[in-house]
């Protein structure tokens, strides 16, 4: 079925007449190809999103296969197009990368603009804004190189609009109305009444936001004459919006009067629910607080609001949400209904954090502050440290956006003047033709002497660091010898020799049972005792590594859990396998274990705020089990940023090649468990059998 409606497709693209952009178009059979190839992948239905990633994957093969720069060009960036508009991130990254690189080889601006252009939309969709406004601003830069006619003009208007809508993203206003006032400047020469509406509704937005009303009122006013005069079949749709900013502007402005009246008459249009339901949704929730502040009707304010709460239900716009249940907290304060205000308040609160809605979280925590005077003081300081947050954040995006156009502005001054320097450089060249060419030979000669020397210098000094790596390498060597034959010396000549005299000594005196003999037995047990101690001050010598053998580990555990019970208060039990050889486990599993202990231990203390802690070490089929489980707050390791402490925990466990996982829910405790293979270090102990009478 599927591999028929597919033959059916193909024979219809076969069949469409399709307008080419020039003549190498027509005559390459292989951009038909490629054009066939993104067609299916966009507009056959029934291809699922692999195949038609496998389609596109075919149109950029055969894309880069052609000759003609240009037209290879041309077609990955159609080819690039397609996979952002089909959602393939990781496609449009890839080809987006390519396709820069390209352009900027072939020098091909208009291009590498798109490219630019489209790599800033898909930072925007992903609220990479910073990103965006670079990209946005390449983009500007390619289209300014442009020749300069009409089609270049609107390309770079459209990049400054762009840039203006980002940086009232970041409340970057005065640098979003420069923008703004060039894309309009630009707009007005090529008497584009459409993108002049855009601008001047992207004006009002930014005067709004850095609160001249008036200002945002007039370009509001302007971008509705614009509209009004074209011929656009979605004019009546865009004056709503512009109605919505406008009764917007007079809210913020706590003109509740002004504001009631431009929501009533924009929902009086009845088609307004029907074509865009979250527009209706936003009127009806401002209107109906409007109507709070006027009127005082807290019966008709609850009743929009309930419409507006089903409206937005339907559309699922969540970010909205958060100003629908502050509306109808300030409703439900009005009525003398604290407890619900106040849950209505914590709701838009969450919900904006969720939705990265600063200026909402904002709002909530001042109510919140006015109507929950137990805790007002709490929710004080956590809206002054959000404030400040916000205000950081802002401020840094800001100076990057400044810098940017500074750092834009320096390359294109810089780009000035070479092109300056390169004119006067070509003029003198051609009066002083023989003399460069002369100059040429000369300096052609003389780089090409002094490369050989290099090369020549840089291969004795090759093989001088050849022969110094060799000289230290038999240092080295020699070393390890020299460290070789002193400890052999050691053994030898000392503890050997001293435990052969003690055993003939010992010997002679295995027949003998006088006091003398007993007592000479004794002195020479003392012997092999320091001979004894001997051995281990040597083998410490040798073991710089001592420091990672945890002796008496089960001990060392003990004393480090009751160590941090007494220092924090909390409960503490520790269970483990005494049938285990714990002091045998390899060193590095010990002293992981023993760090992964602590440091869960310390969270425990310091952000779990636990009451009760219980670890346990067992062995099952030689798998050491650590399980540390707790009592306290609880978090969510599916969406939790996961801090230092955490990831020392899993590195840890990494090292000593185990597995970790950490089970936890919002105030239901955190168990972490743990299994680590269990491998133990192999002693080999001499037997010294002494025969001695008593």
């Amino acid at each position: 079925m599927k591999n028929g409606v597919f033959i059916l497709v193909l024979l219809l693209v076969l069949g469409c007449k399709q307008q080419v952009s020039n003549d190498e178009t027509v005559r390459n059979p292989k951009v038909d190809s490629i054009q066939q190839l993104l067609t299916i992948a966009k507009t056959a239905k029934e291809l699922s999103s692999d195949e038609r990633r496998a389609y596109i994957q075919d149109a950029e093969v055969q894309a880069l296969t052609l000759s003609k720069d240009s037209t290879r060009l041309e077609q990955l960036s159609q080819v690039s197009l397609a996979y952002l508009q089909q959602k393939d991130s990781v496609g449009f990254r890839q080809s987006n990368a390519k396709l820069l690189k390209l352009s900027e080889e072939a020098k091909a601006d208009k291009i590498l603009g798109y490219s630019n252009w489209d790599l800033g939309g898909f930072f925007e969709n992903y609220g990479a804004m910073d990103s965006a406004f670079y990209r946005y601003r390449k983009a500007l830069e390619s289209f300014d190189r442009l020749p300069k006619d009409s089609t270049s003009k609107s390309l770079k208007a459209r990049m400054l609009y762009n840039m203006a809508r980002v940086q009232d993203a970041y409340k970057d206003y005065l640098g979003g109305e420069t923008s703004a006032a060039a894309a309009i400047e630009i707009f007005d020469e090529l008497d584009d009444d459409y993108r002049l509406y855009n601008a001047y509704n992207m004006l009002g937005i930014l005067a709004n936001g850095f609160g001249d009303s008036q200002k945002a009122i007039e370009s509001y006013e302007t971008a509705r004459g614009y509209i009004e005069s074209s011929n656009r079949e979605n004019k009546t749709q865009l004056i709503w919006k512009l109605q919505n900013n406008i009764a917007s502007t007079y809210l913020n402005e706590e003109d509740f009067t002004q504001a009631k009246n431009v929501y009533q008459e924009l929902l009086f249009n009845t088609n307004l629910k029907q074509e865009i339901p979250d527009l209706y949704e936003k009127a009806l929730g401002s209107y109906a607080f409007s109507v709070l502040k006027t009127e005082k009707n807290t019966k008709k304010s609850e009743e929009l609001l309930v419409e507006a709460f089903s409206v937005n239900a339907a559309t699922g716009d969540l970010y909205d949400r958060a100003r629908l249940h502050y509306y109808y907290s300030e409703v439900l304060a009005a009525k003398g209904d604290t407890l619900n205000a106040i849950a209505n308040a914590n709701e838009s609160y969450n919900i904006a954090k969720e939705t990265y809605n600063n200026d909402r979280a904002l709002d909530a925590l001042r109510l919140l502050t006015r109507l929950d005077t137990v805790h007002a003081a709490s929710y004080a300081e956590q809206y002054y440290q959000l404030n400040d947050i916000i205000q950081e954040e802002e401020r840094t995006k800001r100076d990057k956006f400044g810098r940017i156009r500074m750092e834009t502005d320096d390359i294109i001054e810089e780009n000035k003047i070479l092109t300056q320097e390169k004119q006067i450089w070509i003029l003198s060249s051609t009066l002083m033709l023989l003399f460069g060419v002369t100059a040429f030979i000369i300096i052609s000669l003389y780089i090409s002497n002094n490369r050989l020397k290099f090369k020549q210098r840089q291969q004795e000094s090759n093989q001088e660091i050849y022969n110094l790596m060799l000289a230290q390498q038999g240092k080295l060597q020699e070393g390890k010898q020299m460290a070789q034959k002193r400890i052999s010396e050691e053994l030898h000549d000392g503890i050997l020799g001293e435990m052969l005299g003690i055993r003939l000594m010992l010997s002679g005196l295995n027949d003998r049972e006088d006091q003398a003999s007993m007592e000479q037995r004794a002195m020479f047990i003392e012997k092999l005792q320091a001979v004894e101690e001997e051995i281990r001050t040597i083998s410490h010598e040798l073991n710089n590594e001592a420091y990672k053998k945890f002796h008496n580990f089960i001990v060392s555990l003990e004393d480090m859990i009751s160590g941090i019970e007494k220092s924090s208060g909390i409960s503490c039990t520790f269970d483990y396998d005494k049938k285990v050889p714990w002091d045998n486990l390899l060193g590095d599993i010990k002293i992981n274990a023993f760090r992964v202990v602590q440091e869960a231990l310390k969270n425990c203390v310091k952000h779990a705020k636990s009451e009760n802690v219980s670890i346990s070490f067992q062995l099952v089929d030689d798998m050491l089990k650590l399980n540390i489980s707790d009592d306290g707050v609880g978090f969510d390791p599916n969406r939790a940023k996961k801090g230092i402490g955490l990831k020392n925990i899993i590195s840890r466990v990494k090292k000593i090649k185990g597995k970790v996982d950490f089970d936890s829910k919002p105030g239901h405790g955190t168990i972490i468990k743990i299994q680590i293979p269990a491998s133990y270090v192999e002693h080999t102990v001499p037997q010294i059998s002494i025969a001695v009478n008593a």
